[in-house]
């Protein structure tokens, strides 16, 4: 076959990664940009990883909070691993506002993002040895869900701009 009659293909779109894949890429990409700052000198450097750290940790529990948690809960009857994690993510929101509304020009701003980073390893920590083998136990369709949950991070990247 010559190249003139060759099918031209479309691009492949990656494939599909299930809920908990999904929230394990986020996991590792913050606590890489948490690396990152703790290497940073700069304030123009730590305040671009820091909004970039804040947008990762919002929208991850935006989803997490909208789409995850609740199909987890129900597959897991679960009262006690969605409640504290829902806890987690207040406590998070809370110290993320902080941090967004200061500037890096001091140590109670690191020490605001290490607290924070110290919250994100706990509970990622918590989900990654707890709650994700009980949902990969469960009945619960996580290609399906992953699918929902990249098609709300969508949106919601979109809306942010």
């Amino acid at each position: 076959m010559s190249a003139a009659t060759k099918p031209t293909l479309a691009p492949k779109s990656p494939p599909a990664k299930d809920a908990i894949a999904q929230l394990k890429a986020d996991h590792e990409k913050v606590s890489g940009l948490f690396a990152e700052y703790d290497k940073a000198r700069s304030a123009a450097r730590k305040k671009a990883l820091v909004a970039d750290i804040c947008t990762e940790l919002s929208v991850h529990a935006q989803i997490e909070a909208e789409i995850f948690y609740p199909q987890v809960k129900a597959a897991l009857k679960d009262h006690l691993l969605v409640p504290e994690a829902t806890v987690e993510h207040a406590s998070l929101k809370e110290l993320i506002a902080q941090i967004e509304a200061a500037e890096p020009d001091g140590d109670m701003y690191d020490a605001k993002v290490k607290v924070l980073s110290e919250y994100v390893k706990h509970h990622v920590k918590e989900e990654q040895n707890e709650m994700f083998p009980k949902v990969r136990a469960s009945s619960l369709d996580l290609l399906e869900l992953g699918s929902r949950m990249a098609a709300r991070r969508a949106k919601i990247l979109a809306m942010r701009g």
